[in-house]
C-alpha cells in the first residue's frame, strides 16, 4: 500500500465524507473511491459502510485505522527528523491564534522547539470576523482554528485540542440563574452576526441558525472581536455560545456563563495554505500531531 493511499484512507476515516476528503487532499472524489475499493479488494473485507446519507467505519476499518495511524505517524516523524538532520528545519513558524489559545498551545510549542532547537514559534492574533485573512496574505504560516475548515486552498490537520461549550448570557437575566441550558433554548434567544468575511459553514459550527428541532435562532447586531461580543451580551442585546475556556480566562461584570449540556464539542486543529508547505511547517504540524488530541486545560501526555 502506497503512503498516499494510506493518507487517503486515514483522512476518510477522520472526515467520514468522500467529498471533504477529496477537497482536503486536493484529489477527485473518484480517486478517493478508487483507492478505498482497491484497499478493500486487497484486504478482502469492507472498510467503510456507505449509505446515501452517511459513511461509517466498519470494525475492520476501525482496526486498520488504529494500526496504520501509528505506522503513518512514525514514517512522517522519521522524514521530519531526517530533514532536520540535513539542516532543512530552521527558522520561525508564525502561528495565528485567537485570544488566549496561544497559552493552551505552549506545551506543543515547547515540544517543537526542544526537538528542533534551530526553530522558534512566534504568535499573532486573528479575529473570528476575518478568519483566513492572515493565512492568505502570508502574515502567518499556520493557524489554530475550530473545525470544520473546508477551504479549497487550505489544509486542515488533525484535531489537537477539544473542549465543551457554555452559553454567555447577561448577568442580570433569568438565564444566568439556570444550572444549564440546551441548544434548543437558543430558539428563545438572539445571537450576534459574524459579518461578511466569515464562511457560513464555519460560523454555523459555533452559532447554528436553527435549533436541533428546527426552530430558527434569531440573529442580532454584528461583532468583529470577542470583546465586542462580551459588550453586546453585557448590554442585554445578545447571548452567545462560547468555548468553555472563556470561563477560566475571561470575567466580565455583566456576563455570566451557563453550561450548554448538549452542545457539540469544539475541535481545534492546525490549518495552513496547502501551496506553502515546507519542511519546517511539516515538522511543526507532525510534532503537534504526536502530542494531541488533548482537552483544553489538560496536560500533554508524557
Amino acid at each position: 500500500m502506497e503512503l498516499r493511499d494510506i493518507e487517503i484512507f486515514l483522512v476518510l476515516a477522520e472526515e467520514l465524507h468522500f467529498g471533504r476528503t477529496a477537497e482536503r487532499l486536493h484529489v477527485s472524489k473518484s480517486r478517493v473511491s478508487q483507492v478505498i475499493k482497491k484497499q478493500e479488494r486487497r484486504i478482502g473485507g469492507a472498510l467503510f459502510e456507505r449509505t446515501s446519507r452517511s459513511v461509517t467505519l466498519t470494525p475492520l476499518g476501525n482496526r486498520l485505522r488504529e494500526d496504520l495511524r501509528q505506522a503513518y505517524d512514525l514514517i512522517n516523524d522519521g522524514i521530519a527528523r531526517a530533514s532536520a538532520a540535513t539542516g532543512g528545519v530552521h527558522g520561525a513558524v508564525r502561528l495565528g491564534v485567537m485570544g488566549v489559545l496561544g497559552h493552551e498551545m505552549q506545551p506543543f510549542l515547547e515540544a517543537f522547539t526542544t526537538q528542533y532547537p534551530h526553530c522558534e514559534v512566534t504568535l499573532a492574533e486573528f479575529h473570528f470576523s476575518d478568519p483566513f485573512a492572515l493565512l492568505r496574505t502570508g502574515q502567518v504560516d499556520v493557524q489554530l482554528m475550530w473545525l470544520p475548515v473546508r477551504e479549497p486552498d487550505l489544509t486542515a490537520g488533525p484535531c489537537l485540542l477539544t473542549e465543551g461549550r457554555v452559553l454567555a448570557v447577561p448577568a442580570a437575566s433569568g438565564w444566568a440563574r439556570r444550572e444549564s441550558m440546551s441548544m434548543e433554548d437558543l430558539g428563545d434567544c438572539t445571537t450576534f452576526e459574524f459579518g461578511p468575511h466569515v464562511p457560513g459553514y464555519w460560523a454555523d459550527a459555533m452559532l447554528p441558525r436553527h435549533t436541533p428541532e428546527g426552530r430558527p435562532i434569531p440573529r442580532g447586531p454584528s461583532a468583529r472581536t470577542f470583546h465586542e461580543v462580551l459588550a453586546l451580551i453585557a448590554a442585554g442585546r445578545v447571548v452567545s455560545p462560547l468555548n468553555e475556556h472563556v470561563t477560566r480566562y475571561y470575567t466580565h461584570p455583566g456576563v455570566a456563563y451557563v453550561p450548554l449540556h448538549d452542545a457539540p464539542p469544539t475541535e481545534w486543529a492546525l490549518v495552513w495554505p496547502t501551496a506553502r508547505e515546507s519542511p519546517r511547517l511539516r515538522a511543526f504540524t507532525e510534532t503537534a500531531r504526536s502530542l494531541g488530541p488533548r482537552p483544553v486545560g489538560g496536560s500533554v501526555p508524557a
